[in-house]
């Protein structure tokens, strides 16, 4: 439908377009748009596309693309401009458009989108005719893939169907030699059966011949118990003849006494001359310390738990530093995301590195501060502090992983404490012999 609104009649802007502009329609003046903005300044532009100038005529496309629309639209200064650089741009195109007469080859969308821009009397029927257009084109191109689609399918079913009738044979065959296995083997289950018959048979053979032998090996028994008998009547005549002998041998038992005193005294002098010789101490470990008993004294990480101290005290920490050998394992980010979850991660680990090599100054001990690294796109430059190991861990290991290793790395019986709030954690390494003090605690301790 056109309109006449304020202008001559036949005048091309006194028309008014009745429906939404087609899409394609708007792509292609959009496209206008883009092309002839780059060539107006910034005084030339609406207020609203100035913030666009800079841009290229893709990325004004797609970020202005509404706002140039609008502005075309409502802005018939700024329309003109953009008319005047499609002009010097297609000058043939607009030409024909204002001839009335625009080229019968020429796209029905380029020639719906210069009208758009141009106003030409009659403009409006050129969009909606290439509204109609696109309508129809997109309709053949459904229509083509809807039959395109059918075409897939049919051939998706024909192939089905062979697949199944292929499936149905080899499943027939299957069943068949289903058939011939289960007759096999009940031909075999009656041999087996047959098998079983016999083999009773020859048991209750082997039962009545284990009758026969063990009747035959009592009456064997009860012989070798008279046996028994007579050979215990003459072991007394033998230990009667023995005794005598006994008493016969006293009487000599005097010289031979002596002979071996002689030779004892000679082994002894023999024994400490070596022992002389060989310069050797006197024996150092006795029987008493070989026995495996509790000593007084020697205190663990575990001793140390709650002596008049709370589990959050932090001077538990420094009583379990202070033991002989002590080595701190730090969970690094459980501890910082504890104390100051809000910095960036690059400073947490600093603060808390820096924190730990004090705490390294003033204790004497060995602290071991980890980082899970599994997420890492690259290595951490980081200079490690004094006194503080920085480990971070591999790809596919978690920081947790990675304390457990390092506290079965060390030797049973060493100082070994692990600061973290991980309970798993905390339960793993207690597990292992090492003692677990809570992130809040070390916290306390830093500050």
């Amino acid at each position: 439908m056109v309109e006449t609104q304020g202008g001559e009649p036949g005048d091309g802007a006194a028309e008014v377009l009745d429906r939404p502009l087609p899409d394609g329609v708007r792509r292609r003046v959009v496209h206008i748009v883009s092309e002839g903005f780059g060539g107006l300044t910034v005084g030339e532009l609406p207020a609203q596309l100035r913030q666009y100038a800079r841009f290229a005529p893709n990325r004004r496309a797609k970020f202005a693309g509404n706002a140039m629309a609008a502005a075309l639209e409502t802005d018939p200064l700024f329309r003109q401009r953009i008319g005047e650089k499609f002009r010097e741009a297609q000058p043939e195109l607009a030409g024909a458009l204002d001839s009335g007469a625009p080229p019968p080859a020429a796209d029905p969308l380029d020639v719906a989108a210069a009208a758009y821009v141009l106003r030409p009397t009659g403009w409006v029927k050129l969009v909606t005719a290439a509204g109609e257009e696109a309508l129809r084109a997109d309709a053949e191109r459904a229509d083509e893939e809807s039959r395109a689609e059918l075409e897939r399918l049919r051939e998706e079913l024909t192939a089905a169907r062979d697949q199944t009738r292929a499936e149905t044979e080899r499943l027939r065959t299957e069943l068949e030699s289903a058939k011939k296995q289960a007759e096999s083997l009940h031909r075999k289950l009656r041999a087996a059966h047959s098998d079983v018959k016999r083999g009773e048979a020859a048991l209750r053979k082997l039962q009545a011949e284990m009758e026969t032998v063990r009747t035959e090996g009592q009456a064997q028994l009860s012989a070798a118990e008279s046996e028994s008998r007579r050979l215990k009547a003459r072991l007394g005549e033998s230990e009667a003849a023995l005794e005598a002998t006994r008493r016969a041998a006293r009487e000599g038992r005097s010289v031979e006494d002596m002979r071996v005193r002689l030779l004892l005294d000679t082994v002894l002098d023999a024994a400490q001359g070596l022992r002389r010789e060989l310069a050797l101490p006197p024996v150092s470990v006795r029987p008493a310390e070989t026995v495996d008993a509790v000593e007084p004294g020697r205190m663990t990480p575990k001793d140390i738990a709650a002596r008049a101290l709370s589990e959050n005290d932090p001077a538990i920490l420094d009583q379990l530093l202070a033991l002989p050998q002590a080595h701190l394992v730090v969970d690094g980010y459980n501890v910082t995301k504890t104390g100051y979850p809000q910095m960036p991660l690059e400073k947490q680990r600093l603060r808390l590195l820096g924190q730990l090599s004090q705490l390294a100054a003033q204790t004497g001990a060995e602290v071991t501060c980890v980082f899970d690294g599994a997420e890492l796109a690259a290595p951490v430059l980081l200079a490690p502090p004094r006194g503080v190991r920085v480990l971070f861990s591999k790809a596919g290991v978690t920081a947790d992983e990675l304390i457990r290793q390092l506290v079965r790395a060390e030797p049973p019986g060493r100082p070994v404490i692990v600061a973290s709030t991980d309970r798993e954690v905390a339960d793993g390494i207690a597990k292992a012999g090492a003692r677990p003090v809570a992130s809040a605690v070390l916290l306390k301790r830093l500050s």
